[in-house]
């Protein structure tokens, strides 16, 4: 049975701690819906009505040119190991860049990560746990590297490039501000 919450009770940050892969939504006003699969040691809650999702560079910059537009997105975690359970956070979300003000302050809560892009703090309106009692099990082998060592080899203005690139508009055309 599905149960709604109006913050992250400790219950629920200790199920996301625990998690090792996450998934994060968002959508324009109008065009396509963005669902992505998140890793690496890049999610903190930081208090019962606050996250932070570190970015890194990828293929693509959806968040941040859909958040820009509309602040919506969702993140889901489900449990691949133990009890089942599925745990939403609905919210909206803010860009995070490392000129911004408090840019030091909040870099600070995370491991040095090659190739970061930005910081996305989302304020919780609800979260929402359900059964999860048809996801299957799946092992936990370790984090994948080939991201990390990608950014590493490009290095810091090989990443600038990439973002002038690859990162400046959504699939929609929706600017994403990465070099703004």
């Amino acid at each position: 049975m599905s149960k709604f919450y109006t913050e992250i009770t400790s219950r629920l940050q200790k199920f996301i701690e625990a998690q090792k892969i996450f998934f994060v939504a968002t959508a324009p006003s109008s065009g396509r819906i963005n669902l992505s699969p998140k890793g690496m040691d890049s999610f903190r809650v930081i208090d019962k009505n606050h996250v932070l999702w570190l970015s890194v560079t990828g293929s693509g910059n959806e968040t941040a040119a859909h958040l820009s537009e509309n602040e919506r997105i969702t993140i889901l975690f489900c449990s691949f190991e133990k009890a089942p359970n599925i745990l939403r956070l609905y919210g909206k979300g803010k860009e995070i860049k490392p000129k911004d003000e408090n840019w030091n302050e909040l870099i600070s809560l995370f491991p040095e990560t090659p190739g970061t892009r930005q910081i996305f703090k989302i304020s919780i309106e609800s979260a929402q746990t359900s059964c999860g009692m048809s996801i299957p099990f799946f092992e936990f082998k370790g984090e994948r590297d080939d991201l990390n060592d990608w950014a590493t080899m490009q290095g810091k203005k090989g990443i600038e490039n990439y973002w002038e690139d690859k990162n400046q508009s959504s699939i929609d055309g929706l600017s994403t501000h990465i070099l703004n």
